[in-house]
């Protein structure tokens, strides 16, 4: 089993990260629909959903939305949203899901780079490159892997509803690596994140092999210019 198949799928992965904010996915969203302008009705697709934040906030805003993930803990979580125009699914995002169908694609707060194949990232951009319609466009949301190294902090500790969470952090060559000891009444838990520290470089080359054209780039969630020196995140929206 690989470490995503795991973690993403425990309970403590989403004590960890609960208080993910939806005022700013909300905000991310509408500027990003603002920007790519978007029509109503338009078929979505989120990939790697993983309860639905950003799909649910994209049905409400009068689209057509197909969430999906791997996690089943994740879409179990998320059906309960399901109504029509909003569905979910368990779904391996390198895998086709359906061909010639969704008219944008959205990957958000750095639900990419897990598998350690180059091969496998170039089957994700495969299998969303067939799904889109002609025109289609692809957004990616993903960290600035640049600010990540210059800032990574090596260890952290927190306590949320009595469970700690001991946190350790480092560069493994081209791998960011996160350590997690989780411990309980039911006692200690090791889990890990390995995420590429991708940058525009390479998702530039992974466009370049599946026939994506990149339209435009943005450094954070107000859809500013991005600078490698100083953008928190790497936001790519690509052209089929």
């Amino acid at each position: 089993m690989q470490w995503f198949e795991d973690w993403f799928n425990t309970s403590y992965y989403h004590i960890l990260y609960g208080n993910r904010n939806y005022e700013e996915a909300a905000f991310f969203v509408d500027n990003l629909l603002q920007h790519i302008d978007l029509p109503k009705n338009s078929r979505c697709w989120d990939l790697n959903c993983g309860k639905g934040r950003h799909s649910v906030y994209l049905h409400k805003k009068g689209y057509d939305v197909t969430g999906t993930d791997l996690s089943e803990q994740s879409i179990q979580d998320a059906k309960q949203y399901e109504g029509d125009g909003l569905h979910f699914y368990k779904h391996d995002m390198r895998n086709l899901f359906y061909a010639n169908y969704f008219d944008a694609v959205f990957n958000l707060f750095t639900s990419f780079g897990y598998f350690k194949s180059r091969h496998d990232d170039e089957k994700v951009f495969h299998s969303v490159y067939a799904a889109l319609k002609p025109k289609g466009l692809f957004v990616i949301d993903f960290f600035n892997a640049a600010c990540v190294k210059a800032t990574l902090k090596a260890s952290d500790e927190k306590v949320i509803n009595g469970i700690s969470f001991h946190i350790k952090k480092r560069m493994e060559g081209n791998i960011i690596l996160k350590e997690i000891i989780t411990e309980d009444s039911t006692g200690k838990h090791f889990f890990k994140e390995e995420v590429k520290a991708l940058t525009l470089d390479d998702f530039t080359c992974l466009a370049q092999k599946t026939g994506f054209k990149i339209k435009h780039t943005f450094g954070n969630y107000s859809l500013q210019p991005f600078d490698v020196n100083s953008s928190e995140r790497l936001i790519v929206i690509f052209e089929k």
